[in-house]
């Protein structure tokens, strides 16, 4: 590590803040491609079992998102708004803009290294990125 990070939401905040609101967070063998869930109606966070530490952090701060916002899945019209709100609060729960900036100039725009420096998924880093173009950011 380049700098020492702030890690705002680390993965026993996450865990203790699922508590909190009172869900259950269990890991499970889920199908190729499908990292976690939520179910509403259960209380429950279901992560995949063989996550590693990044992908567990940007997976449980993503399903707490949509447990926040009650969402019920991603199947429909609806559930299509929602995962895009939730990517975009996740990006935005997980990278610091002063963070973002100090690793794409260390890694010049490197995302692989970007994202590990981060201690986040390329997809919440891609995720970051998009939110700096559309607000008309500049990003190399």
């Amino acid at each position: 590590m380049i700098w020492k990070r702030r890690q705002t939401t680390d993965i026993d905040t996450l865990y203790a803040r699922a508590g909190g609101m009172g869900l259950r967070v269990e890991e499970d063998c889920l199908p190729r491609g499908m990292n976690g869930y939520y179910c509403d109606a259960l209380g429950l966070i279901v992560l995949h079992d063989k996550l590693n530490a990044r992908q567990r952090r940007c997976t449980l701060c993503h399903e707490l998102i949509h447990a926040r916002h009650h969402d019920h899945g991603c199947g429909t019209r609806y559930g299509a708004k929602c995962e895009r709100r939730c990517r975009r609060e996740t990006a935005l729960a997980l990278i610091s803009p002063v963070d973002y900036g100090m690793a794409e100039t260390v890694y010049e725009g490197n995302t692989w290294m970007m994202a590990v420096e981060l201690g986040v998924t390329i997809q919440v880093l891609n995720d970051y990125r998009q939110l700096l173009h559309d607000s008309g950011v500049c990003v190399q």
